[in-house]
């Protein structure tokens, strides 16, 4: 698939590509990638609210801003990935257990940024396209001026009852931040591992 795999920038002329990936059904089209951006319940407000503010978002100039990348198998937009500062999520800075994990590693806000959803169509799954959106966010961070990548991953291997379905692996699976050269730096959960690499 690598060869057909390009990956860029989301900006206001490609939200009609944003939109065809996070379709019209599952968490991605009720969520649109807000969690992340928002406080407390901030997020539920509505799909059609949580849609026209990452619509803002990717328009913004803003360089404080999250950035959106779309991965595209030739032509079709098959994939997303949000980043930025970790200063720009308040659901990073605002999670306690998150934030002893980061102290303890010694990994201060300052350039900082942070990896926190995917989004991969229906039909496009378990192709490589998340593992190419990461390393295209590692190489986007850098270029940014970055000084560590960090993710919150789901451990899939230590769920003892079951594996975990997709809309529970938007993080990011651990394995894959592990093989993309980022190491585990503490746990928030039995299931979930801080991770960061130093770019």
């Amino acid at each position: 698939m690598g060869d057909h795999l390009r990956i860029v920038r989301a900006d206001a002329g490609r939200w009609d590509d944003v939109t065809t990936v996070f379709g019209t059904r599952g968490d991605p089209s009720w969520c649109w990638c807000q969690y992340f951006l928002t406080t407390g319940r901030g997020y539920e407000k509505s799909a059609q609210h949580n849609r026209e503010a990452l619509r803002r978002e990717v328009a913004s100039d803003d360089p404080e801003r999250s950035v959106g990348l779309i991965a595209y198998l030739d032509d079709d937009p098959v994939g997303w990935v949000q980043l930025g500062p970790r200063g720009r999520f308040p659901r990073v800075t605002g999670s306690r257990g998150q934030q002893a994990v980061l102290a303890d590693a010694g990994l201060d806000a300052e350039g900082a940024w942070r990896v926190t959803c995917f989004v991969v169509r229906v039909g496009h799954r378990r192709q490589g396209v998340a593992t190419a959106l990461l390393d295209a966010a590692v190489e986007h961070a850098r270029a940014d001026g970055a000084r560590v990548v960090e993710g919150h991953a789901v451990d899939d291997a230590a769920r003892a009852s079951r594996r975990a379905g997709g809309s529970e692996l938007y993080p990011g699976v651990l394995s894959m931040f592990l093989a993309a050269g980022f190491h585990e730096v503490g746990r928030t959960s039995a299931t979930r591992a801080v991770v960061a690499r130093t770019v």
